[in-house]
């Protein structure tokens, strides 16, 4: 989960791309694979993915480390695909899944979170007109984004504790530790939220 981080400061030519063409770029990007449909243009697509990691300034290293926690994912797509489709449908979704993957992450490592949060609150600026506040939008964006790390948080805690009990080949006891740890992370930026006031105006739309 690390792999798939935050803003990392630089130069390169995706730097210096607003946030609003890259985004519009990766939805052009999975509509046309979705269009095309063809194992083989996917699989272009997944090198042209790797290559993009270099030429913008960012280590290869990122690309692996997204790979590496795509793996178990795409390795029970690609299985189950094998076993009750077409080998060739398994391969498609699969890199197509990692082509998308991939370039997500390029995007989020090349824009600043504030800039992505912006972009997402003038988009919501006409819902003003049917009872939605951009700001409430911004913030559950804002909170989304700051999930990521909480996420690799847990896992990490979740996965020392098993390794510390002397557990192996069982990896479905990591994932009730995970959730409650996840829950309690939750239960905490509420209660942090409420202190500020920021859920105040619900609160009293409710009572």
């Amino acid at each position: 989960m690390s792999a798939i981080g935050l803003y990392v400061p630089g130069t390169g030519p995706l730097h210096r791309i607003p946030a609003g063409p890259k985004l519009l770029g990766l939805l052009v990007v999975g509509a046309a694979l979705l269009v095309a449909a063809d194992p083989w243009v996917s699989l272009g697509a997944l090198a042209a993915s790797l290559v993009v990691y270099p030429l913008v300034g960012l280590h290869p290293r990122r690309a692996l480390g997204v790979l590496r926690a795509l793996w178990p994912f795409l390795l029970a797509i690609g299985t189950f695909q094998a076993l009750f489709g077409a080998w060739e449908e398994g391969l498609r979704l699969c890199a197509q899944l990692a082509t998308l993957v991939l370039l997500a992450n390029a995007v989020t490592l090349t824009t600043r979170v504030r800039e992505m949060l912006d972009l997402f609150e003038r988009l919501a600026r006409p819902l003003r007109h049917v009872g939605v506040n951009p700001d409430r939008v911004a913030l559950v964006l804002a909170l989304t984004v700051r999930s990521i790390p909480m996420v690799a948080t847990a896992w990490r805690a979740a996965r020392e504790g098993y390794r510390a009990r002397g557990l192996s080949g069982r990896p479905h006891l990591l994932v009730v530790p995970v959730i409650v740890q996840l829950l309690r992370m939750a239960d905490a930026t509420g209660e942090a939220l409420v202190a500020r006031g920021i859920d105040e105006e619900t609160r009293l739309g409710t009572d």
